[in-house]
């Protein structure tokens, strides 16, 4: 592909820039590394690099280095703003689920300071409407391919050893048994009678297993402070009727994602 002409080779271009950016990065973190006190991921990963070099060990490379901390960067951003653009779409689609969150955000924050975490679970309007986002957009609906590492049983079906597997998150995401009329968009879906936050095993956007997303709680961090933050300090006003707003994401070969649209950001 790389002798193929057309917009992938723009994608190329900016994918040897990023790989260049980390790699600055990676000299600055050579330049300061205390093995005694590791500040982030590359400073970790470079002290297993020297263990390793110690050790005869080839597994962790300067390249393997780079190589995963772009996988980091491309897994994480993309996704949680891809998802927090679509959570926007949604409220300016629903005013009505806005003003309950920002009613939620007022009683239990205020305004005189930041979002926290322990903020989430005395919150679970909110709470239920980002999980509620996240069910409706299936950001991935087909989930990353794994291979079973032995022969499986499944019901009825052998599953031999090696076999890759691609699980289709979106059939239990949009699964009615759990989720009454999953093709609408209710919070009440995370809601139980008493208005309080419920879970359900139904509820995977970050893949299932043991091989789930590593970023799964750092995403969810992400999306609870980002989302949070800007009602406490804005009103979403849309561009066109709110009746007019297609909430129906749009799909690519790498997954969902919320169509092109326009809003305007009141301060509260």
């Amino acid at each position: 592909m790389d002798y193929v002409p057309g917009p992938h080779q723009r994608l190329f271009k900016l994918f040897d820039e990023f790989r260049s950016f980390v790699g600055e990065r990676v000299n600055t973190h050579k330049a300061s590394l205390d093995p005694n006190c590791p500040r982030d991921f590359i400073d970790a990963f470079l002290i297993k690099i020297e263990e390793g070099q110690k050790n005869g060990d080839t597994i962790f490379t300067e390249e393997s280095m780079l190589q995963s901390t772009v996988g980091l960067f491309f897994g994480g951003t993309g996704s949680v703003s891809h998802t927090l653009c679509f959570g926007l779409l949604v409220l300016l689609k629903f005013p009505e689920i806005e003003a309950k969150v920002h009613e939620e955000i007022d009683s239990v924050i205020g305004r005189s300071r930041s979002p926290g975490m322990a903020d989430r679970s005395k919150m679970p309007y909110t709470d239920a409407v980002i999980h509620e986002i996240q069910r409706f957009l299936a950001l991935a609906p087909i989930g990353f391919p794994h291979a079973v590492a032995r022969d499986v049983h499944l019901r009825q079906y052998v599953i031999p050893k090696g076999t890759t597997i691609f699980p289709v998150l979106k059939s239990v995401l949009y699964d009615s048994r759990e989720f009454p009329n999953p093709e609408q968009f209710n919070p009440g879906h995370f809601l139980d009678e008493n208005g309080a936050f419920k879970k359900s095993d139904f509820f995977m956007p970050f893949s299932a297993g043991k091989r789930i997303c590593l970023g799964e709680g750092l995403a969810r961090m992400e999306f609870f402070l980002i989302l949070t933050a800007i009602l406490q300090n804005f009103t979403l006003k849309p561009i066109v009727e709110p009746k007019d707003i297609d909430i129906i994401p749009a799909s690519s070969s790498v997954g969902n994602h919320p169509k092109p649209y326009q809003l305007r950001v009141l301060c509260r």
